[in-house]
């Protein structure tokens, strides 16, 4: 029986993280039932190579890319060739720069791999992998393969119900890598497939990993009016223009929705139209829209980016007050960064303002390039106080004890969410993961 092992990558390994890596289980549930699969998180678990070759022969190794874990991701390969092992990357930075991860890899899977990975197999058992394999159109999204869960490491995960209904997203903001990976198109599973999925899994909390759940609003009602007889409670993620539909936002709030990861970015309109998102981002709605949100009972963690052109030194201050001020519950704050393949990337170095090459850098939590209004000394030190300032104490029970009826069931999760947040700033550690939400990982297949 030919052996695959699947490997997450991670800059540290601790015994617990948020969620799975939802798209390895996709990957292991496409992948034949003669193959033998081990999966490895190393943000839950260390990857021991030589023990794990003692157990039994490997065919293929197959690594998942994530920007900030590139470096660690091509070590990995680089040891497993070593040892004569095959190596397939994919994901959103391989995808994004095929080239630079062809030197580590004897394949790379370019964009989502529902299409190629049986050919990726086939060829790995003949030992005559292709260098690049790329779907000549989009996947459809019905009849998607349900997540191998049993490979995922028991008791290490806040939770394992984290599901996918769509992929993409129809907004194309500058810094954000979702459209050029996915398209800037917006592509349903069947809703009686993820409601089978759902019932599979036997919990009543789901975290729902799509980008903008609310993305196709007609879609989105026939999924919630689905929900309601599983009395469920579930998290998601969404855009602000959900507040400007009251129908939707109620059924919604009715099918269970206790917690939607929402991008404000910015609390400078000018910022909003430099990042191309001044449509759907209008600063002075910003308060009544989560007001109106919160009012359904449903908690709002709000993703907030420091570091465009028009931010200034009291940026830090305005937006950790604002944020406090309309009881978010929880918060993510971000360093701008280029990532491969977004115009923002196009544009800074166009202008010669990339300071930083090194991926391992790229953690949302680095400042790698020059801003304009602030120095790096001063982003990266601003940076740090809003988290600490927000996830102090005073400031989550200010902000939970008053909205503990709203969120009801969801208020331990939202709870062990701030003090995970909290760990985080007081330790001063930076690195991926610190968010819910954000952009788009996994071998061409989900966000986790």
């Amino acid at each position: 029986m030919p052996g695959l092992l699947l490997i997450a990558p991670s800059q540290k390994t601790g015994s617990r993280a948020l969620f799975p890596p939802l798209a390895l289980g996709v990957l292991a549930a496409l992948t034949p039932d003669d193959w033998d699969i081990s999966l490895v998180d190393e943000a839950v678990q260390p990857l021991d190579l030589e023990a794990i070759l003692r157990r039994g022969r490997i065919d293929l190794a197959g690594i998942t890319v994530m920007t900030p874990l590139a470096p660690r991701a091509y070590e990995l390969a680089d040891a497993l060739r070593a040892r004569g092992v095959p190596v397939v990357l994919g994901g959103i930075h391989p995808s994004a720069l095929p080239r630079e991860a062809a030197r580590h890899a004897d394949a790379v899977v370019v964009g989502e791999a529902e299409g190629v990975w049986r050919q990726v197999l086939a060829d790995a058992r003949k030992r005559r992998l292709g260098r690049f394999y790329q779907s000549r159109s989009r996947p459809s999204l019905e009849g998607l393969s349900i997540a191998r869960r049993d490979l995922f490491r028991p008791g290490a995960y806040l939770t394992l119900a984290t599901v996918q209904t769509s992929r993409g997203c129809p907004f194309s903001c500058d810094f954000c890598s979702v459209t050029r990976f996915f398209g800037r198109t917006y592509r349903c599973r069947p809703v009686a497939d993820v409601v089978r999925e759902i019932e599979t899994l036997g919990q009543k909390i789901i975290f729902f990993v799509d980008d903008n759940i609310f993305g196709a609003p007609g879609r989105a009602r026939e999924l919630f009016q689905r929900l309601i007889p599983l009395r469920l409670t579930w998290v998601g993620q969404s855009s602000i223009n959900i507040a400007r539909n009251p129908e939707l936002l109620r059924l919604a709030a009715r099918s269970g929705c206790r917690g939607l990861f929402v991008g404000l970015e910015s609390l400078i309109s000018d910022n909003l139209r430099d990042m191309g998102k001044s449509l759907l981002n209008r600063v002075t709605d910003y308060r009544e829209a989560i007001s109106r949100i919160q009012d359904h009972g449903i908690g709002v963690e709000g993703a907030f980016i420091f570091g465009f052109d028009k931010d200034d030194p009291d940026i830090f201050t305005r937006t950790v007050e604002f944020a406090k001020r309309v009881r978010l519950a929880a918060a993510q704050f971000g360093i701008l960064t280029p990532f491969p393949g977004t115009p923002l990337r196009d544009r800074l170095e166009r202008e010669k303002r990339i300071t930083v090459r090194d991926w391992g850098r790229y953690t949302i939590s680095n400042v790698v390039y020059r801003p304009v209004r602030l120095s790096a000394e001063a982003l990266q030190g601003g940076f740090e106080w809003a988290y600490r300032a927000f996830y102090s104490y005073p400031s989550i029970l200010g902000r939970l004890l008053p909205q503990a009826l709203r969120f009801g069931s969801a208020l331990p999760f939202f709870l062990r969410l701030n003090l995970h947040f909290r760990e985080i700033a007081v330790a001063g550690r930076r690195g991926p993961g610190l968010g819910v939400g954000g952009s788009s990982d996994g071998f061409g297949l989900n966000p986790t």
